[in-house]
């Protein structure tokens, strides 16, 4: 067909689109335009919209959820419920109050139901198969017991363990084993001190010839990465312009600099704009005067939505009203583009446009720590400005030499393919991934090459549910609910590896469909069929009749 429908308004010709689907009404599905250039490859998100009635039962079910936990509650206090696990001891009466009854209604009544979920103490390398220490509750899940078991070769779907890195054989575990022989393991100073290894620098000089910047810099934690420099690059009399679904690290860091904050819609660009436009026009409330700085502040993968910003189009905009750019690569560095560099290579784009490129070296490195990377001027202005940089320990020893073993696999400097294997194969798991379970039926959110895999559950009671069944079956999944998601959004979020063999994914694929149809989780309203006039990494979706 040489038609393509882009939007509910108009249909383009497939020489004025280069990018292929269909918007159902039941799906929002985003496209870049061929006249436009800014794109060099499709860029396909879908996020299908909540069916109608699974979206009133989901509500349903939250209400009855209130109602009960307010029942309970009245029935604890005229002492006719027994179970008073939930309230405070009669010894502590005379403290502060460690719950209140309102604030955290939903984590006594709903949240304490699941628990079971998280926390889970595993006892081996978070490579593609993990060992679980098998833990029993007598109290509702507020406390729990270990019975000595260990759940074995469960199939890990939960780390960010993206390249596979995180492993105690081969060249980064025996480079980490010789470098703490020779340094030990912590540096008790910080690097402003004492605590400034030769290993810190080559690490730092390494990061910027990985990233193509002029200099970089190393810190011990991720989060503080974000939550300590963004307060010393803004101020009072600033602007940040910061994605709805950003990262709570970046969040956090917008506020304690005391700059303006103004949110704009998920990668929404005419949100954006003209966030961008009035900043320019109005200036700062009440003075008028021009902002002193506009910092733009986006994420290369978001890690709950599994979607990829649109880089060439945030850059186009941060140019066109001279704006800075913060990018947080949390999640995108070493898991996308051609090169493993992230976005930034995932899209062919010049590093030098964006400002502040910021990244952890806890996920696709399989280490700790963050880096912040751009002009020469910018890290040194950090490396005295940055309270992270300035009051934190060294980064350990052994966990620099974890990433510079493995960002040189990346980069090929080790003289083997294995970086490059690695990143190609993270790739196609990806790619397979997504598309079997919307072949299956599923909603699926996300752009089509995003590690990150949400898959919407919806409904409070299959959070729980979910997430006990899958590890019934030996697979360990992540599922999130309220208040990290919007209320009726929860889901299960799978990140795929590098490490997961087809076997692997095959496995875990029929044991996800096995316990969809057990929870009926196949909502999707959607079906696959692959179509012969486009490329083979495009699909079409057709409405499913009811």
């Amino acid at each position: 067909d040489s038609n393509v429908e882009c939007c509910s308004c108009c249909v383009r010709t497939d020489e004025s689109c280069t990018l292929y689907f269909l918007v159902c009404h039941v799906a929002q599905v985003h496209a870049a335009s061929h006249h436009d250039s800014q794109y060099n490859r499709p860029f396909l998100e879908s996020f299908e919209e909540t069916p109608m009635l699974v979206a009133v039962l989901t509500y349903m079910g939250y209400g009855i959820l209130t109602i009960f936990g307010y029942l309970r509650d009245f029935l604890r206090h005229w002492k006719i419920e027994r179970c008073h696990i939930a309230r405070e001891k009669e010894e502590q009466r005379d403290f502060v109050p460690l719950y209140q009854d309102f604030e955290n209604f939903y984590t006594r009544n709903l949240y304490m139901r699941i628990r079971d979920n998280w926390n889970r103490p595993i006892c081996s390398v978070p490579g593609a198969k993990v060992d679980l220490m098998e833990r029993t509750s007598r109290d509702y899940n507020w406390t729990f017991e270990y019975t000595g078991r260990v759940v074995l070769d469960v199939i890990n779907l939960g780390s960010y363990n993206y390249l596979g890195f995180a492993e105690n054989t081969g060249p980064c575990a025996d480079s980490a084993a010789e470098i703490t022989m020779k340094y030990g393991v912590g540096v008790a100073s910080t690097r402003q001190e004492i605590g400034n290894l030769d290993r810190h620098e080559e690490l730092e000089k390494l990061v910027a010839k990985f990233l193509g910047v002029e200099s970089a810099m190393v810190f011990g934690m991720g989060f503080a990465t974000n939550s300590m420099n963004i307060p010393a690059l803004t101020g009072k009399g600033c602007l940040i312009l910061s994605d709805e679904l950003n990262h709570a690290s970046l969040v956090l860091g917008a506020r304690l600099s005391g700059s303006t904050i103004r949110v704009f819609k998920h990668n929404n660009m005419q949100s954006l704009e003209k966030l961008l436009r009035d900043a320019i026009v109005h200036g700062q409330p009440r003075t008028h005067r021009p902002w002193k700085k506009i910092l733009i502040v986006v994420e290369g993968i978001y890690s709950m939505e599994g979607s990829i910003v649109r880089l060439p189009e945030v850059i186009d905009l941060k140019k066109r009203y001279r704006a800075y750019l913060y990018l947080d690569e949390a999640h995108s560095i070493g898991a996308l583009g051609s090169r493993g560099r992230g976005v930034v290579d995932y899209f062919g784009l010049d590093p030098c446009d964006v400002d502040v490129l910021m990244g952890t070296f806890t996920k696709s490195f399989g280490a700790a720590g963050g880096y912040i990377a751009g002009k020469w001027e910018l890290i040194e202005y950090l490396r005295s400005h940055s309270h992270s940089a300035v009051y934190a320990t060294s980064m350990s020893p052994p966990v620099v030499e974890q990433i510079i073993t493995s960002m040189k696999c990346i980069m090929g400097e080790d003289g083997t393919t294995i970086g490059c294997d690695r990143v190609r194969k993270l790739a196609e798991n990806t790619v397979y991934f997504r598309r079997r379970l919307r072949e299956m039926g599923f909603i699926i959110y996300g752009n089509e090459d995003s590690p990150v895999v949400p898959m919407m559950l919806y409904m409070p009671a299959k959070i729980g549910a979910f997430g006990r069944e899958m590890l019934k079956r030996n697979i360990g999944v992540v599922v999130v609910g309220f208040p990290a998601t919007p209320i009726i959004e929860s889901r299960a979020r799978f990140c795929i590896s590098a490490a997961h063999t087809k076997e692997m994914l095959d496995r875990a694929l029929s044991v996800i469909s096995e316990v969809g149809d057990l929870l009926q989780l196949k909502y999707s309203r959607r079906r696959i069929q692959p179509s012969l006039s486009l490329p083979c990494d495009d699909i079409v979706f057709e409405d499913i009749d009811d």
